[in-house]
């Protein structure tokens, strides 16, 4: 049975909201302001470069290896 609609997207878009929560205060934070504006734009534009990169260079899921299906026992 799939799962409604709305606990799917309730799974879903945290990461995306919070990636661009981040990006918009790290922009915004870079233009307007000095001293801790610098240190948060670096952190607010630096987590979602990484986690980009690291999504980037990590293994596609079809290259994982598959479990094989376990045979019957007789006995």
């Amino acid at each position: 049975m799939k799962a409604p609609a709305a606990h799917r997207a309730h799974r879903t878009w945290p990461g995306p909201i919070a990636m661009g929560l981040l990006t918009s205060t790290g922009l915004a934070t870079a233009l307007v302001s000095d001293t801790w504006g610098d240190w948060w734009s670096w952190v607010g534009l630096g987590l979602p470069t990484l986690a980009m990169a690291w999504f980037a260079w990590r293994p596609a899921p079809s290259s994982y290896p598959q479990p094989q299906a376990q045979k019957p026992q007789a006995k």
